[in-house]
């Protein structure tokens, strides 16, 4: 069975493979970007898409599902990574 999950920039379910799941780490109180599912915590995905990286940014979709401030430094690494 495939494990959908739906991109918080489009809006559309994927395939969790095809999506980039971003974590709020409560332990260490960070926002990772996290390729290892193994980290628990309250976590989106995204496309890989660069549109629905810049859309979820701007319109503050990770923030608000997060529930916590995203840095800058973390907006500008998601945006370039692949």
């Amino acid at each position: 069975m495939e494990h959908k999950r739906k991109c918080v920039g489009c809006g559309e379910l994927k395939d969790r493979k095809e999506l980039i799941k971003i974590t709020f780490d409560k332990q260490k109180n960070e926002v990772i970007i996290n390729p290892d599912t193994k980290i628990f915590g309250r976590s989106v995905y995204l496309c890989y898409n660069k549109m629905c990286k810049l859309n979820a940014i701007k319109k503050n979709k990770l923030q608000k599902c997060l529930k916590t401030p995203i840095s800058e430094d973390l907006k500008g690494t998601l945006i370039e990574y692949e």
